[in-house]
């Protein structure tokens, strides 16, 4: 598998964003943004990796306001330069994942079918399980080709969250029935409450 890497190390910046639904870790090279992590959600960044303070650098403070706009405000498209790090696959379902518009959602299937190989759902469900920068390139908004929730690598809760802020939830899923959506909708449970 080829990843597509720089061949000198690049410095990556951090700095941390407090969302409504939990800390977030936003990372960039110093021009673009290359993480956006809720804490503790799988494939997060090792602590070896070599991060400096990233107060004060552009995109990371654009991306924070950006969030804000996203959870507080309404903001349905992010215009933030991106540079995830990923294999060739891997980038073209993240490119895929950005044409999903904002309150829709998709099935692997779609995606799939989109990238011209209806059988690679599966790679398709794993690369997006891989995207290193959440809500931005949103991966949030693939679903199984039932309606159900399927994983998501920083919670379910979080994925409804997030679809429930963009009206998504509960509008039908492309490619299946509207009796079958109903249906396999999940709801938030009561003790879960978020402050958009």
């Amino acid at each position: 598998m080829t990843r597509i890497t720089s061949a000198t190390p690049v410095t990556h910046y951090e700095t941390l964003y407090e969302s409504p639904l939990g800390q977030m870790l936003l990372v960039a090279n110093g021009d673009a943004l290359t993480g956006v992590y809720f804490s503790h959600q799988k494939y997060f960044p090792q602590d070896g990796d070599v991060r400096r303070d990233g107060d004060g650098v552009a995109v990371l403070t654009a991306a924070k306001q950006q969030l804000d706009e996203y959870f507080h405000d309404g903001r349905r498209l992010f215009e933030l330069d991106l540079a995830p790090e990923g294999t060739p696959f891997q980038m073209s379902v993240w490119d895929e994942l950005r044409r999903i518009p904002f309150g829709e959602t998709r099935s692997y299937g779609d995606l799939a079918h989109a990238l011209g190989d209806a059988n690679k759902s599966r790679a398709v469900g794993a690369a997006n399980g891989r995207n290193p920068i959440t809500i931005i390139v949103p991966c949030h908004r693939v679903i199984g080709a039932d309606g159900t929730l399927t994983g998501y690598a920083s919670g379910v809760e979080r994925k409804l969250a997030l679809l429930s802020l963009e009206g998504a939830a509960l509008s039908p899923v492309k490619g299946a029935s509207a009796a079958t959506t109903r249906h396999t909708r999940l709801s938030a449970p009561a003790n879960l409450a978020f402050d958009f």
